[in-house]
């Protein structure tokens, strides 16, 4: 297959602002803050006006169990965190309550990240988009009947089920440190859907992803795994992901890709050990988008939220295919960026455990089974079935022209390269760049500049600032 240039295309972003304020409890390493810090870095970099956004909708118990166990979603949203002894029972059968703790609204933010990736592949399969990301998704550990590592319901695995309905052939691919475990299970003895995972193997979590493990039945040579050691740095992940994705695009020729962009494979990371810069991360997408295919980018794990904010931000104008500037602009969470204020990191002087002739053995075994698929498989012509969601007509004819807009038509606008704006405050250029500040010292804001951070709800303020005392322990 092909590939193209960097290039320009039409790409849709889904965001909730309410997604920020859960919180899985003090001292728990995921922080769905971070996904409210991305959000924050991306409308000061003015990358919210060259796509379209989007709120996704609450999936619903219908759309979630189309893979998860009606006993489980139930489950899922019944319980609370007052009522957790009458669910003791239910809490072990369902793997719920040490890593994957019961929190206020742990169903509202599962229907949320499940919502914007189901959108997503509705898009995608409508051909409205050309790229669709939900940073708020890539829960890939979540099983059938299960939650796992920080995973409730698996919304990679709904999106892909969505995207099956008008494409023959999907292919999955992971850069989360963790192996995909959830997804690469869900599709396992399928030829329809082809998994490949980069992850840390060998007495890690969640211990599965090994060479061997190809698929079964008609799925077998469909699960490709890529297991890697500690220290993997950009270079050596771009001599592997470069040629394995390569071959796998020519031989499985999918017309749908999903890339999960877990940043938990960045160096320093909290919970990772490899050693990429957002630079290396990022390649990877700007490969995969080179095959212009329906691609949809989905969020994962992540645990120093200032990285991942970091890495999504720049991943997403990689995605738009616009350059951003390594200062970054002055944002809300400014100081969580301290002491350089850069967009950029560098890696840590960590020993690279990946030989160039481990990786090298991996390649030539992934290949002989790469060459035992038969042809890329198709499927017998069928009705279509419904789509997950109906979505609002975008016909702009009906609209009275001389009445208002409301926000949610507007932000589905994307501003022209040629157009600029006196009234834009966010942004490059806009009032609130603050882009000859060096970063030495935070600058004080004036009473009108305050007002906004004074008029958010109390629990909000209280979201913004638990997740900071903890980062910045």
């Amino acid at each position: 297959m092909a590939t193209q240039p960097h290039s320009r295309k039409r790409v849709c972003y889904y965001y909730d602002s309410d997604i920020g304020n859960y919180y899985y409890g003090q001292g728990h390493p995921m922080k769905p803050h971070r996904i409210r810090m991305t959000h924050n870095l991306l409308l000061n970099y003015g990358l919210y006006r060259k796509m379209e956004i989007y709120r996704p909708h609450k999936a619903t118990a219908e759309e979630m169990t189309k893979f998860h166990s009606d006993d489980y979603i139930r489950f899922l949203r019944s319980i609370r965190p007052d009522n957790m002894a009458e669910y003791n029972k239910q809490m072990q059968r369902f793997n719920v309550g040490e890593d994957c703790p019961v929190f206020d609204g742990l169903y509202e933010f599962c229907q949320l990240s499940a919502g914007g990736s189901v959108a997503a592949a509705v898009k995608l399969n409508k051909q409205a988009s050309e790229i669709c990301i939900n940073w708020g998704g890539g829960l890939h550990h979540a099983k059938k009947s299960e939650a796992s590592g920080f995973c409730y319901v698996n919304d990679i695995v709904l999106g892909i089920l969505e995207l099956l309905k008008y494409h023959q052939r999907v292919l999955y691919i992971d850069i989360d440190v963790h192996h995909g475990d959830g997804v690469e299970e869900a599709f396992y003895t399928t030829d329809r859907v082809m998994t490949v995972s980069f992850h840390k193997y060998g007495e890690y979590f969640p211990g599965t992803g090994d060479l061997r493990d190809i698929g079964a039945g008609k799925g077998k040579y469909y699960a490709v795994n890529i297991p890697l050691r500690d220290g993997m740095d950009d270079e050596a992940y771009e001599s592997i992901f470069v040629p394995i994705i390569s071959k796998v695009m020519e031989t499985f020729q999918p017309s749908a890709v999903v890339l999960q962009c877990g940043a938990d494979s960045l160096t320093g990371d909290r919970l990772g050990c490899f050693n990429l810069t957002v630079k290396g991360h990022g390649k990877c997408v700007e490969f995969v988008k080179k095959y212009n295919l329906p691609f949809m980018m989905v969020g994962g794990g992540g645990y120093t939220i200032r990285n991942v904010s970091r890495a999504w931000t720049y991943e997403t104008s990689v995605a738009l295919g616009v350059e951003i500037a390594n200062e970054l602009p002055y944002n809300d969470y400014f100081e969580y960026f301290g002491p350089d204020f850069k967009l950029h990191i560098s890696p840590s002087n960590m020993a690279n455990q990946n030989t160039p002739e481990y990786l090298e053995k991996i390649k030539t075994r992934l290949f002989e089974n790469l060459r035992m698929l038969p042809h890329a498989p198709g499927v017998q012509v069928q009705a279509i079935p419904e789509d997950a969601i109906n979505e609002e007509s975008d016909n702009e004819d009906k609209v009275d022209k001389d009445e208002r807009l409301p926000q949610k038509d507007l932000d589905k606008r994307i501003v022209p390269d040629n157009e600029f704006s006196d009234s834009e405050d966010e942004g490059e250029g806009g009032r609130r760049d603050n882009r000859s500040y060096k970063g030495r010292k935070r600058p004080r804001l004036d009473k009108t500049e305050n007002k906004e951070s004074e008029e958010k709800p109390k629990e909000e303020v209280k979201a913004d600032k638990a997740p900071l005392e903890q980062e910045n322990r």
